[in-house]
């Protein structure tokens, strides 16, 4: 059986011979540049290649002899894109480590130490402090009110770094024949390649949200001005469904799984009731959902940090297939109780090792107990791709990195 067979057993609820792996897949399973380099070292890969595809949260795209040497099982299509050497540039981390940039993302030193990022219009985007390692919002399009019509969202909506830094492949959506320059290129990956492909898509709705008008005042809205954040959020199944379908009509033969982002959860409890949810976003998430399903051979991937156990039905009933990165150390997200009541109906992909204060802090044998206790949890019967709990960042040892791929390898 190829990587792929066994990722798509798993998430059919299958128990595949070996436990299927990711990291990089997509830039919330993956591993910062700063971690990246550690990673390298510690196994002994001492090319320079280190890539940060992922320029807002400063994650690298891990090469093919890193992803051969821990034998990871899924491969992001963005990375078909920004293949030549002149797409990059040599750029010093925080830590003193090099790394490069894609050549279109140039961030100007700040007078008080880090990075401004600054678009055509001279307004900053993004800032990054001094010895900081991603890159927060600055500007916020809607901060002061909605807008009484909404002809001018696609530019507003690239007023916010998640949009105008966007990964690969979308960095590349300007090309002539971008369409057919992807079906093209994830056709050539899925020929040579036997990893399960994945592609990253967000049609995020709370979440734009609060990019557009900011976390606090969004929460608000929810409860106070529910009419404007429904005009919003259809507003924005409009694009998203427009997306979708041209990523379907050029992809969904061809990629295994379709992500979607959209937090909905804190470390302490969801960002709304269960019945907002409900009301405003559980049936627009069914019909993107819906949507892909019915009109490709994508599994539907959501990425939704916190504690989302009151909606965790919900999700199941919404049409996901899977959910990432379970955060296992939120409240009501206790693993055994996951698997034990949505095990058999939805796919988890992370809770592999706890990232806050596991791989970071612990011994490498704690590292390595702890993992082998997640993976014996949700690796009974399928419905489970290994992943930590998030992107594995820039303060692990690498001692501890090789501690984690140690109890995984242990089950491939």
């Amino acid at each position: 059986m190829s990587s792929r067979d066994y990722v798509l057993q798993s998430i059919n609820h299958q128990q595949p011979e070996k436990l299927p792996l990711d990291l990089g897949g997509t830039p919330s399973s993956g591993i910062s540049a700063v971690g990246y380099n550690k990673l390298k070292h510690a196994l002994g890969i001492n090319d320079r290649n280190n890539r940060v595809y992922d320029v807002v949260q400063q994650v690298a795209q891990p090469e093919l002899n890193v992803l051969d040497a821990l034998d990871v099982d899924v491969l992001c299509v963005g990375r078909t894109f920004n293949e030549r050497p002149e797409d990059w540039y040599d750029v010093t981390l925080a830590d003193g480590s090099l790394a490069q940039y894609p050549v279109w993302f140039r961030p100007v030193p700040a007078e008080k130490g880090g990075y401004n990022y600054y678009d055509e219009d001279g307004d900053m985007l993004a800032r990054m402090p001094a010895g900081g390692t991603f890159f927060d919002q600055t500007y916020f399009p809607y901060i002061e009110e909605y807008p009484p019509d909404y002809r001018d969202i696609q530019k507003a909506m690239n007023k916010v770094l998640w949009q105008k830094l966007a990964h690969s492949p979308w960095d590349n959506a300007g090309l002539p024949d971008f369409w057919g320059e992807l079906r093209r290129r994830v056709q050539k990956l899925r020929e040579e390649s036997d990893r399960a492909l994945i592609i990253t898509c967000g049609c995020n709705l709370f979440e734009w949200g609060t990019f557009l008008r900011k976390m606090d005042n969004f929460l608000m809205d929810i409860y106070t001005e529910e009419d404007e954040v429904i005009r919003l959020v259809d507003t924005l199944m409009e694009i998203h469904l427009a997306s979708l379908e041209k990523v379907c009509n050029a992809v969904g033969d061809l990629v295994d799984i379709l992500r979607f982002g959209d937090d909905l959860g804190m470390t302490t409890g969801m960002f709304m009731s269960r019945e907002k949810y409900q009301k405003i976003f559980k049936p627009r998430h069914t019909k993107l959902c819906e949507y892909v399903h019915k009109n490709s051979k994508m599994k539907t991937f959501l990425h939704c940090c916190g504690s989302i156990y009151p909606i965790m039905g919900d999700l199941i009933e919404a049409g996901y297939d899977i959910i990432n990165p379970v955060q296992t150390t939120a409240k009501d997200m206790d693993p055994a109780r996951l698997k034990k009541e949505f095990g058999k109906d939805i796919t988890f992909w992370g809770g592999g090792c706890n990232t806050q204060s596991v791989l970071n802090q612990c011994t490498p044998q704690e590292v390595y107990d702890h993992t082998r206790k997640m993976i014996d949890i949700f690796f009974e019967d399928g419905g489970f791709v290994f992943n930590t709990v998030h992107n594995v960042l820039s303060d692990v040892p690498e001692e501890n990195m090789l501690a984690l791929y140690r109890a995984v390898g242990e089950y491939k």
